[in-house]
């Protein structure tokens, strides 16, 4: 993993930064390439509750960086091709090609990713936040659907995820214009969930709240209301059964009732 992205974990709750300021966190290749790796290493944390993900400096993150691929693609005769490429996929790891899955990944996580926005998050930028399940963002946060301004399509995962939070309509007309809209229009639209003058210690507070809930349930909430959302009613009704019945009797569920009745802090265990 590359320095384009810093994680850490604490008490199970990892904060993910993207790490490129000077370039306001702009995507290039490294970027793409350690936001899949860190998503990755966390699939493999048993110990891990939830994510703040968010971007260091003055913005979470400015979209592509159109300067770094085209001299990556000027370059391209003189040298091998690079490792990866923005269209490469695995359909054995995931739906998403390259290029997507420097968003999709969050969906795919299994614990909760709440998103930290501030400064600008166009193009890219916005899809990787898109991917998150919770968006706090500050009043004066810029986002925008940029892609349009370069002659383009959203392209990483974007319309999987713009689709169940915003009417068609307006995604439309988003993508349509490209226009930049302000944190609480953000908010008012579905694009964001709350408005925030300090989103990183907003979803740092939620991140330690879940955390202190019954991973087990947290875990499957998340599957069950990702999968209701896109499944017919039958389907999604056999889910929640099963989820349900996987939970109950288990030990951390039992450990939740038990500490609600002595009124008492609970002490889960992480999932095997």
């Amino acid at each position: 993993m590359n320095d384009r992205v810093l994680c850490s974990v604490k008490d199970g709750v990892a904060e993910v930064r993207l790490n490129r300021p000077d370039k306001l966190n702009a995507l290039d290749l490294a970027m793409f390439e350690a936001l899949v790796e860190t998503g990755r290493s966390l699939m493999r944390e048993s110990a891990l509750r939830a994510v703040v993900l968010s971007g260091e400096g003055r913005a979470f993150c400015a979209g592509l960086d159109f300067s770094s691929f085209a001299q990556l693609a000027a370059g391209a005769s003189a040298g091998p091709r690079p490792s990866r490429q923005l269209f490469d996929r695995n359909p054995e790891e995931s739906p998403a090609n390259f290029a997507q899955h420097a968003a999709f990944i969050w969906t795919e996580l299994p614990v909760p990713v709440i998103a930290a926005i501030h400064g600008v998050a166009y193009g890219g930028g916005l899809q990787i936040a898109l991917g998150a399940d919770v968006r706090y963002v500050a009043p004066d946060a810029r986002l925008s659907i940029m892609e349009v301004k370069w002659g383009l399509v959203p392209d990483m995962s974007g319309t999987q995820t713009l689709r169940h939070l915003v009417r068609l309509d307006v995604a439309k007309e988003l993508a349509f214009t490209g226009r930049v809209v302000g944190g609480s229009e953000a908010v008012g639209l579905g694009l964001a969930t709350h408005l925030s003058d300090t989103p990183l210690d907003a979803a740092r507070a939620l991140a330690r709240e879940i955390a202190g809930k019954s991973p087990d349930a947290v875990r499957a909430a998340k599957r069950l209301l990702s999968g209701a959302f896109v499944s017919r009613t039958e389907e999604g009704l056999r889910l929640e059964e099963s989820l349900q019945g996987a939970l109950l009797g288990k030990p951390n569920q039992v450990e939740a009732v038990k500490a609600n009745l002595e009124r008492r802090e609970p002490h889960f265990t992480d999932p095997q």
